[in-house]
Parts: structure tokens; sequence; C-alpha cells
């Protein structure tokens, strides 16, 4: 967003009758950057209304966690709002693992391995977070794992390749996670990338600029931490991986898990 200093020193202008400003390459370029933030804002607001308002419409039934999450499977599997953008492909990932956990994990959205297997976080990037939930002294049953999107986001000839997930794709799919928060009622959150901090927060900073923080979503502790993805890419330093253990350290310590001297002394040189 513009600063009011700005437009106050523009309306004084106009009040002096100045009616062109000239402006050299950077101001264009500050200008244009801004222009874009604030449409990408204006997008997220008005898709975020759309898809708060939709939220009423999700009504899960059943007497447990799992039944009510199961049921909330099943209207995702037609929601029309996700379905009607046509920027989604046909299978629904839904979510995995304990629906009554004290832990739960959020991602962006599913990939291709994970539509194949019709589950959250497999392949290289599910074995990761399995490591990392090791590593904690937990198993993939002792935690909630779900995406906001609960479909794959389609490309033109798609065949291995995935994209993110646009500011819209999220908005009109965060109810479900919004319902499946209400049910399962999970004491942390973790926001996995800078995707999912964008689709919960309505952030644009990087994981960088999150992830050493503690934030809220729904009146929930939630902690941003790097993808599992990007540690793939990281396999040759100790640097990244010790950003995100030394999260799933304050995480545990949220939680009152036990951490050993061995468990914090983990992936430093």
């Amino acid at each position: 967003m513009v600063k009011p200093t700005l437009l106050d020193y523009l309306h004084q202008l106009r009040r002096k009758g100045v009616t062109h400003v000239e402006i050299d390459d950077q101001a264009r370029a500050v200008l244009r950057e801004l222009y874009t933030r604030g449409t990408a804002l204006r997008t997220v607001a008005k898709t975020s209304a759309t898809a708060e308002s939709n939220r009423t419409a999700i009504l899960a039934t059943g007497s447990t966690p799992a039944e009510k999450i199961a049921s909330l499977a099943t209207i995702a599997e037609t929601w029309q709002p996700a379905r009607s953008l046509g920027s989604f492909r046909d299978t629904m990932v839904f979510s995995a693992g304990n629906p009554e956990a004290d832990f739960m994990l959020v991602g962006e959205a599913p990939g291709y391995q994970e539509e194949q297997k019709k589950e959250p976080f497999v392949g290289p990037t599910g074995a990761k977070l399995d490591q990392i939930l090791k590593a904690m002294g937990l198993s993939r049953d002792q935690a909630y794992i779900s995406n906001v999107c609960k479909f794959r986001p389609a490309t033109k000839n798609q065949t291995t390749n995935n994209r993110k997930p646009s500011h819209e794709e999220m908005a009109t799919s965060l109810p479900f996670l919004k319902a499946e928060i209400d049910i399962v009622k999970p004491k942390v959150i973790v926001a996995l990338g800078a995707c999912t901090a964008q689709g919960l927060l309505g952030s644009e900073k990087t994981v960088g600029q999150l992830r050493e923080s503690w934030h809220q979503f729904q009146g929930i502790p939630l902690r941003v931490t790097y993808h599992p993805s990007y540690l793939l890419r990281q396999e040759e330093g100790l640097g990244e991986k010790r950003k995100v253990w030394e999260d799933m350290l304050t995480i545990m310590e949220k939680l009152g898990l036990p951490i050993s001297e061995k468990q914090r002394g983990f992936f430093k040189k």
C-alpha cells in the first residue's frame, strides 16, 4: 500500500495546480511493485470474504472427530466455490493422521505424488516430513496433516509438474481447513512454506521474516517454518536444517514434549 505521506504530498501538489509529476525508472519500479502487492492483497481480502461467507454451508456430521473429518471430505469432493474456479484437478486429497492430535501441520496444496496416493505429504517430501517428526519423537499418526487446498492446482498439458495455488484458490478452500481446526482443536499449528503462510495469515512476508515469531490462526498459536521440499534442495548444508529444527524445538516446548540434550544438538556443525 502507498504510504499516506506520499499521498499527502501528491494531494498537496494537485491543490497547487500541478497536474504531472516526472519520475525516473527506479521510482516506476517501486510504484509498480506497490501496485502489484496492493492488487494481491485486495484479491486475498475479496476471496477470503467470499470463503468466509461460504463457511456456514459446511456442517460436519458425526459423533467423533474422525467421523466429522470424513464428513468434511465428502462435502469437499463437490465443493462448488473451489470446483467452479476450473483451475483444480479432479482428484481430492484431504488429510491424514490423527484428528485428535495436539499438533497440526499444514501445507499449501497436493502435488503429483500426493494426487497419486490421495494422501498429503508423500514421496520424498513426505519422507522428509516423517524424518522431522521422528526427530521430535513423534510418528505421522501422532499429528494431523492437511493442506489449504484439497485439490492439485492444474496447468496446461500437466504431467508431473506442480504449481503453487493462487490466492483465490486458497481462499475458496480455506473454509475446510478452518472447519478441520474446529474439529481437531490442535494446541499448535505449523504452516509449512511461504505460500501456506500467505494463505493462512494473508502475509506477503518470507518464511525467514515470519519463522521466529508466534502467530495466531483462529485463536491457536501458529508457527511458520520452511517446507520439507525446500529442505530437499539443501542437502549439502546444515544451516537451513538447523533453522527448521529450531522451529521444531520451540514447538516441542510449546507442546510440553520432552527434549533431550541430544535433540537440542541436532544439525549443529
